[in-house]
């Protein structure tokens, strides 16, 4: 099964003197720190796993970075930025020389927000089903996060008794900045009904995934049960979405599904078969043809293929 790092796992690989979970006495978890400070090698590689946490980290890469999530990847050349939002559903790990990054990271468990708003982090664009995750920034505005940061570590170590109250606005701050990188076509989508009704089979999508046992199974399979379970009319969702989105119901769905089965067959060692009964195929055959659909090439075929180094696999 692909891993699942908790945020006492995280916690182990730092230096002793970082804040360790339940230090707020109002709930939640919440700690800023800088990448170099964090341990010796400043962000080191991890295995691929999902967190069972929220983390925004700025990024300098000071040599050859690679961030792998889901099924993809993105690349920092020595001198490049990025501003990077990481959340519980996919899986993720970092991957690079010895200390080739320095920055900062702030990370928070998803009881914390709720402690100061109404929001739960998944509310939030940069951390909802299909988000920009991954932010290139220009040396002129990594400087602008950098100090946002900079006021999340002297507000963590000040005695103002309210100060979780101050790092939460920081922390606002930094997603709402975030936001207003997303180009305007992604993040105007206002509050129209046809708007409401994709977050809403978004929502109903992204909680079935991820998989994390073989005994778990993806029941919402047809855009006839995201329908009925929306109550609407099938051809008024597919519809909506394809204005929304540009994709139908049923690409969509094919999408997560296809994202779903790449990371299960690339960092699982499960057999297909009990891959294609989680993503809720009746037989391993017609999980093979809808990935061979998708992919140009066979559940079986990818995986010989990482077997002979033709595809390349962060392993930590």
């Amino acid at each position: 099964m692909i891993a699942q790092q908790t945020i006492v796992d995280f916690y182990k690989l730092g230096k002793p003197a970082l804040r360790l979970p339940g230090s707020l006495p109002s709930g939640g978890h919440f700690t800023v720190y800088r990448l170099e400070d964090f341990c010796f090698n400043p962000m080191p590689s991890a295995v691929f796993s999902r967190k069972d946490f929220y983390k925004i980290t700025l990024a300098v890469a000071t040599g050859d970075l690679i961030y792998h999530y889901a099924d993809q990847q993105r690349h920092l050349a020595a001198g490049e930025f990025a501003l990077v939002f990481t959340d519980t559903h996919q899986p993720y790990s970092w991957e690079m020389n010895e200390a080739a990054s320095r920055g900062y990271c702030c990370l928070f468990t998803a009881d914390f927000l709720p402690t100061h708003t109404h929001l739960h982090p998944d509310d939030l664009q940069v951390f909802a089903p299909r988000a920009p995750t991954f932010f290139y920034l220009t040396a002129a505005q990594a400087t602008e996060f950098g100090t946002l940061f900079e006021k999340m570590l002297a507000e963590q170590d000040s005695p103002y008794p309210q100060k979780y109250e101050l790092l939460f606005h920081y922390l606002m701050t930094c997603v709402h900045e975030a936001q207003k990188l997303v180009p305007a076509a992604e993040s105007d989508r206002g509050t129209s009904a046809a708007a409401r009704l994709t977050t809403a089979f978004q929502e109903l999508l992204a909680r079935q995934f991820p998989i994390f046992m073989s005994s778990q199974r993806v029941e919402l399979r047809t855009a006839q049960a995201f329908a009925d379970q929306l109550a609407v009319h099938v051809n008024y969702l597919s519809r909506t979405l394809k204005e929304e989105t540009g994709k139908t119901t049923t690409q969509l769905l094919a999408e997560r599904l296809v994202q779903e089965a790449r990371a299960l067959l690339l960092h699982t060692t499960w057999p297909i078969a009990d891959i294609s009964y989680c993503l809720g195929f009746e037989e391993p055959t017609h999980f093979t043809q809808f990935f061979r659909r998708h992919t140009q090439h066979t559940p079986s075929e990818l995986r010989q293929e990482v077997n002979k180094g033709l595809i390349r696999v962060s392993t930590g």
